[in-house]
């Protein structure tokens, strides 16, 4: 590639970012601008300012009716989970929420969320009385059902609203309108909140918030945007670290080291206001331990029932192989019997494994922050806004490969932010591609009926193919040398992969589907074959194959986009921005 082609590259680049507005000489990251660089647009302050295009209003309506043809699609236990944390919320007072245990779904997310479903309880109660109450169990009439998933959509606009600020001030519009619109109709949410059913796009749409508004020098609404967020759900912990660091050295400290004391006041000051809002009222009532005890149920094993696509679904699979080759060779190695069932029936609760050493919460703890620290200690030496966004990525991602029993839904805190940085070069759209395929696959298990698998594959596989299609050729790179060429075909193996993939688990699974229709119509005409057997042996001992198989096969392109743009970050960014600077003098 000439010199001038190179240079066309980087200048493509640069004007390609997500953030805002014209590059200041004095930023570390020069497709960026300062902290309160004076020099921002006047657009960029004017908050009522949206610019909602026909596009905009036309992506909404389609979407919105996409999700209202899902009412009548497959729900899982979350729908009655959620229903009777209304009837909770509603029926007794605040003093026995986080006691009850009328249902086996108990409330265990922070008190802002309990709040939250007090609130839409209020309008429940008037369509539907039965919707809250706290005896009704399991109650499934059409009143809930588009009550609930109705409180899904319009709770969803804060997501919408969040995304359509992102575009006022970037560099590009056209390609930050795209990747909000690709945020907005991700696979996530659909099969997550519209299907599954969650408020994920609600609570994501508080985190991009903050984001927008560290990404517009807003430090001290970023914090307390998180701090809402994190007494919402739990989960976002995940991300704490580097909300921390970043906070710390970019607004209450100088560049130069010293304390800002009025900063450091009114962000902690605000902070703790927004604790005592949230847990104040269980303090009072001295029932921090009870709710603590629901928040972090560490009696659950170290995988969910689905294994999360992270590093403990290999280290599962490596165990599981392990016993195979054991029972098969009679190889003198010892076995622990509690693990011989434990990692592969799909159940909830404590993961032993059958040949490896055993893992505790503790270690799953050391080797997240151990990761970890590398990120945090490059975003405080350079705590912009592009490389805050990474390593928030970063840390999430870092928290979802090695944390304790993590749930296959939380990738999307991964896919969410990075979908931020998918424009930025080539190196981070191919990042993003891997684990955007890799996580939306992941998800698929949490559906499987067959009328709502159709709907999951065709609407993924659209918005994969809409997605390479609008944003490949703005960041396309040919490859450097021959490892990258070797590396380029293999990432393309890798996400070939997943049509024969699809093609296993679908056979496996209808396969699995037969066997157990077969024996339950053998067990109902009184057949002695496999009346009382459970559905492993109906299914020959492979019902749980499908899921390990996209437990691992996930996994593998997780980590390996993990490793790639931690590379990116730690070693290749700083090259990058010096090879730009270089070219724009």
């Amino acid at each position: 590639m000439s010199l001038e082609s190179q240079k066309d590259a980087l200048r493509r680049r640069a004007s390609a970012t997500f953030h805002s507005v014209k590059p200041d000489a004095s930023s570390q990251d020069t497709a960026l601008p300062a902290d309160g660089d004076s020099s921002m647009p006047p657009k960029q302050t004017r908050w009522f300012t949206w610019n909602v295009t026909r596009a905009d209003w036309d992506i909404l309506i389609v979407s919105t009716v996409i999700k209202l043809l899902l009412y009548p699609s497959y729900r899982s236990t979350d729908f009655e989970v959620h229903r009777n944390w209304l009837a909770i919320t509603h029926s007794l007072p605040i003093s026995q929420w986080y006691h009850d245990t009328t249902s086996e779904w108990t409330l265990d997310y922070p008190p802002f969320f309990a709040y939250f479903e007090k609130l839409l309880s209020v309008p429940a109660y008037f369509i539907d009385p039965k919707i809250v109450d706290l005896q009704n169990l399991n109650y499934d009439s059409w009143s809930v059902i588009a009550y609930q998933r109705t409180s899904v959509i319009v709770t969803e606009l804060v997501l919408a609203t969040a995304l359509l600020r992102f575009i006022p001030g970037s560099v590009d519009p056209s390609i930050q309108r795209i990747i909000s619109a690709t945020l907005f109709l991700h696979p996530g949410f659909l099969i997550v909140d519209h299907m599954h059913f969650q408020y994920n796009g609600f609570m994501f749409g508080i985190l991009l918030w903050s984001i927008l508004m560290a990404r517009n020098g807003n430090k001290l609404a970023s914090g307390i945007l998180f701090a809402v967020l994190l007494n919402f759900k739990h989960i976002y912990m995940y991300l704490a670290p580097a909300y921390f660091v970043y906070l710390l050295r970019a607004f209450c400290l100088t560049p130069g080291g010293q304390v800002e004391i009025k900063n450091f006041l009114a962000l902690a000051n605000a902070v703790i206001g927004v604790f005592i809002a949230s847990l104040g009222p269980f303090a009072i009532m001295g029932q921090i331990p009870q709710l603590l005890s629901r928040l972090f149920p560490f009696t659950r094993g170290l995988n969910h029932a689905y294994w999360a696509a992270n590093f403990w679904a290999l280290v599962t699979a490596v165990d599981r192989v392990l016993l195979r080759y054991i029972q098969f060779t009679g190889a003198n190695i010892s076995v622990d019997p509690a693990g011989v069932a434990s990692s592969s029936r799909g159940l909830v609760g404590d993961t032993v494994f059958a040949v490896l050493p055993q893992i505790k919460p503790i270690h799953t703890f050391v080797i997240t922050v151990f990761f970890q620290l590398a990120i945090l200690v490059k975003l405080w030496r350079n705590p912009s806004v592009k490389s805050f966004l990474t390593a928030l990525t970063l840390c999430g991602w870092t928290s979802f490969l090695f944390g304790w029993h993590v749930h296959e839904k939380a990738v999307l805190l991964i896919l969410v932010p990075l979908s931020l940085l998918a424009a930025e070069r080539h190196a981070y759209f191919r990042t993003y591609l891997i684990a955007s395929v890799a996580g939306i696959f992941g998800l698929f298990p949490l559906i499987f009926t067959p009328a709502e698998s159709v709907v999951k594959v065709v609407y993924s596989a659209i918005w994969i193919a809409g997605v390479y299609g609008l944003l490949s050729r703005r960041v396309y790179e040919y490859p450097k040398s021959l490892v990258y060429v070797i590396i380029d075909l293999c990432e393309k193996a890798y996400l070939a992969g997943f049509i024969p993939l699809l093609a296993f688990v679908s056979l496996m699974s209808l396969r699995n589907h037969r066997i157990s229709a077969a024996a339950s119509a053998s067990s109902a005409s009184g057949s002695r074959g496999h009346a009382g057997s459970p559905s492993g042996a109906a299914s020959g001992g492979m019902e749980f194959l499908p899921l390990m198989v996209t437990s691992v096969y996930c996994s593998i392109g997780l980590i390996w986009a993990y490793l790639r743009l931690g590379s990116i970050y730690l070693f290749e960014e700083s090259e990058y921005q010096g090879q730009l600077r270089t070219i724009q003098s």
